[in-house]
């Protein structure tokens, strides 16, 4: 189940085309019975999140909340993977860096995060080696040409 909180109207983002991708990118995760939770925000928004969450007092493009924490989760139910935050300014404005629409920033954004809840990471180099081949599989499963390379942090 795809559950999605848009706070963002006339932003441009596609809610069902966003439900089609999370699904096709679950599937090829492997979890196709998984839940996922996706809010679009503003910048203010997201500032206030990053900054109660992870004490940085500025916006960020997107904030992964797992519930996972190596918990299998409950059999034959619904299991819940987490919250995926996006900020619909921050994917803009990445999206015009990079000559893309936003919908595909939008699509990046949500392959990192879903990776984040699964407990994928960026900080060491070899996890981040191991999540960049997991994020180029996972946009190949979708039909998303990876342009992306990463920098020092793991972000494109």
């Amino acid at each position: 189940m795809i559950y999605l909180s848009n706070h963002t109207r006339g932003s441009g983002v596609d809610a069902a085309h966003v439900r089609r991708t999370a699904r096709c990118l679950l599937a090829a995760l492997g979890e196709r019975r998984s839940s996922v939770a996706i809010t679009f925000v503003r910048d203010p928004e997201m500032r206030a999140l990053n900054r109660e969450h992870r004490a940085k007092d500025r916006t960020t493009d997107v904030l992964s909340f797992s519930l996972l924490e190596g918990e299998p989760g409950p059999r034959g139910g619904e299991r819940m993977l987490g919250d995926v935050v996006i900020s619909v300014d921050a994917a803009a404005r990445q999206a015009a860096d990079y000559d893309a629409p936003i919908a595909r920033e939008v699509e990046r954004l949500l392959i990192h995060s879903l990776l984040h809840l699964l407990g994928h990471d960026h900080m060491e180099s070899q996890e981040r080696s191991r999540m960049v081949t997991e994020e180029r599989r996972l946009a190949a499963a979708i039909g998303m040409p990876w342009a992306y390379e990463p920098g020092e942090d793991g972000q494109p």
